[in-house]
């Protein structure tokens, strides 16, 4: 008797869990499955720029000072033109030998060294970029390595939203139209995975022939920021009956 109720309770165990396995492969195999994507752009609200003071000299020492001069007025200037120093830093420093050219075969010659201090500044005024760019190469700077427009935090969840909700509208208007096509009702979701991402707007190679003209009476650098596209992806999979 013992052992008629064991089988009895293994089978109303084994009952159950085939029910289950069942109800799990229905909710499975009654999906749709879609992804979606939306575009926004938006107009940059921050800006990177890097700029160089590059120096060169026989003696290395002299280079040095000469370059540490010349970026601390650089610092200054934009200080005094209303960046604030936590939006200033240093990002590359290097020494570099320059070597005579060889005629021989055992000629190693350095001829001068050549100093590079590479300072980044942040914006958050993009209109301002041109301004600091022209401060910058007043005080010294003789390079601008790159200039970087992009969206801050705040503009940057914005429009992620915005892409956000255009993916998943377009995602669930394919599903409709699939449903419709099949004769079926959609009835709730099932999964929803997102990705999302910008591509900022750079200038890698500022023209420096531009910069030896600011000795002169030249005009104000324009810069023109452009704008940002963010893009997000959903893929969604809807349960229908």
């Amino acid at each position: 008797m013992q052992k008629l109720r064991l089988v009895m309770c293994a089978l109303v165990l084994f009952t159950l869990a085939m029910i289950g396995c069942v109800a799990a492969a229905d909710t499975t195999d009654h999906v749709i499955s879609v992804s979606g994507s939306g575009t926004v752009t938006g107009t940059p609200d921050r800006v990177t720029i890097s700029f160089s003071v590059q120096t060169e000299n026989s003696d290395v020492k002299v280079a040095q000072a000469s370059n540490s001069l010349t970026m601390n007025n650089v610092v200054d200037a934009l200080a005094a033109a209303g960046v604030p120093r936590d939006q200033m830093k240093t990002t590359d420093y290097s020494i570099t030998p320059v070597y005579q050219e060889d005629k021989g075969v055992f000629t190693n010659n350095v001829k001068t060294y050549q100093v590079t201090n590479t300072l980044r500044v942040t914006l958050k005024d993009t209109n301002q970029t041109g301004q600091m760019i022209d401060t910058a190469v007043n005080a010294g700077a003789n390079k601008v390595d790159s200039i970087q427009f992009m969206l801050s935090d705040a503009q940057g969840q914005v429009l992620r939203s915005q892409a956000l909700s255009k993916a998943v509208s377009n995602a669930r208007a394919d599903a409709d139209t699939v449903a419709a096509a099949l004769n079926v009702t959609i009835t709730g979701t099932n999964t929803a995975d997102i990705s999302q991402g910008y591509t900022p707007v750079v200038y890698n190679r500022y023209d420096n022939l531009a910069l030896e003209s600011q000795s002169g009476k030249a005009a104000s650098t324009p810069i023109q920021s452009g704008d940002i596209t963010v893009t997000a992806q959903v893929s969604i999979t809807y349960n229908f009956r």
